[in-house]
């Protein structure tokens, strides 16, 4: 059986089970302790989310609360959409595996959707792309909020947003699917920097404005968020934008931060 290992487990995200079930309920008590926030998360549903793709202990809580939102639904199978940090290639690979690892027990890929994708909209499988923290740090909280559900890796490097709307397209026109686009904010700017940059990217993604995003937003999985938006706006999605941090809220560093965010499209 062909298995995606994994790459980055202990050092972006814990390596036991009990570790990652610990920081998620950490995560979830501190958003338990907001009911306002929780009575407006609890009511959402939608197919589509963005998230942030740092070590959790940065990124972790904005991603979560996105996963949580997501969970309202119940999808077969997800399909994460990431950008590529280690290697360079043309377009985007879609994983060929069987089976993608993690601390809390593997998920199962949907080959039949792989296989319809490929031949479909003439995605190929590029291996070597396939060590990506962007796609795998959102497998351990799949796993633990959706443990039966199917997924599907796809990762892109030199590729334009038009590469990737025909897959998101054809990913929700299907029923029980969901879309998991990766990205995270502005990288290494002063606190103040980031988030005037950021709020760039917020208010695009709130209007669903590609136009935008183009104006200052320095996201890096932009590529992803672009497509989502092309998207979203096609079919008349609504964006809610779910939370918005740096890495400064973990660290106390303001000098060089990274921005996060999370959103859904219902």
């Amino acid at each position: 059986m062909s298995i995606r290992t994994m790459s980055v487990a202990g050092s972006f995200y814990p390596a036991t089970s009990n570790e990652i079930i610990q920081m998620i309920d950490h995560f979830n008590t501190i958003l338990e302790s907001h009911p306002e926030a929780l009575k407006k998360f609890d009511t959402l549903s939608g197919s589509a989310v963005i998230v942030p793709h740092a070590g959790w202990i940065y990124s972790g809580f904005t991603a979560n609360i996105a996963y949580r939102v997501l969970s309202n639904n119940t999808p077969k199978t997800i399909v994460v959409i990431g950008p590529s940090h280690r290697v360079g290639f043309e377009g985007v690979s879609i994983s060929d595996m069987e089976t993608y690892q993690t601390p809390l027990g593997n998920l199962e890929i949907d080959h039949k959707l792989v296989k319809d994708l490929m031949q479909n909209l003439d995605i190929s499988y590029f291996s070597q792309a396939h060590h990506e923290h962007s796609t795998e740090v959102q497998m351990p909280f799949i796993k633990h909020y959706f443990p039966e559900s199917k997924i599907i890796e796809l990762v892109y490097a030199y590729a334009e947003s038009a590469q990737i709307v025909p897959i998101i397209e054809y990913v929700l026109n299907l029923p029980d699917t969901a879309i998991v686009i990766s990205t995270d904010l502005s990288h290494y700017y002063s606190l103040e920097k980031a988030k005037q940059l950021d709020s760039i990217c917020l208010e695009a993604i709130r209007t669903e404005n590609i136009q935008e995003l183009h104006h200052g937003c320095e996201a890096c999985g932009m590529i992803g968020v672009e497509a989502m938006l092309s998207v979203a706006k096609e079919k008349k999605m609504e964006a809610v934008l779910l939370d918005y941090r740096t890495s400064a809220d973990a660290s106390g560093d303001s000098a060089r931060v990274v921005g996060y965010a999370s959103a859904m499209f219902r």
